[in-house]
């Protein structure tokens, strides 16, 4: 008789990087990843790059979320994806919410955020692309 494959739920930390105060979309998308079966971490406001990629080593996640409206996005961003970058071990993808515009988005994709969802992107196609660029478990 075969074992059977136990599939090991995505690790996913949520994060609001910066000065903004508004965390509602944040908590909405957590919980819905939750209730995808993902385990979330919500790291809380007020974040600082750093800390976000600390918790992100220390969670072992496979996917951060990171949730912006104060647009600061163009400087904390760059600086979450430097760090990940000069960490060691493998790479965490990320994706980003918030109010980012067009042209900074595609810039920000330029420098390897995965994914970008503003105002009514729905919590399915979030969940969807959340899976599919989460880092595989060794």
């Amino acid at each position: 008789m075969g074992r059977k494959k136990v599939e090991t739920p995505v690790r996913v930390l949520i994060a609001k990087p910066g000065l903004d105060g508004h965390d509602r979309g944040a908590k909405i998308v957590a919980r819905a990843l939750r209730d995808a079966g993902m385990e979330v971490i919500y790291a809380g406001l007020r974040q600082t790059p750093e800390e976000i990629v600390q918790s992100a080593r220390d969670e072992d996640v496979d996917l951060i979320g990171l949730s912006i409206l104060s647009g600061a996005h163009m400087v904390l961003f760059p600086k979450v994806l430097k760090l990940l970058k000069s960490a060691r071990g493998r790479s965490i993808p990320v994706f980003a919410g918030g109010i980012i515009p067009d042209e900074d988005a595609r810039r920000l994709k330029r420098l390897g955020v995965k994914a970008i969802f503003g105002p009514g992107a729905s919590l399915e196609e979030i969940i969807l692309t959340a899976r599919r660029i989460a880092r595989p478990r060794a």
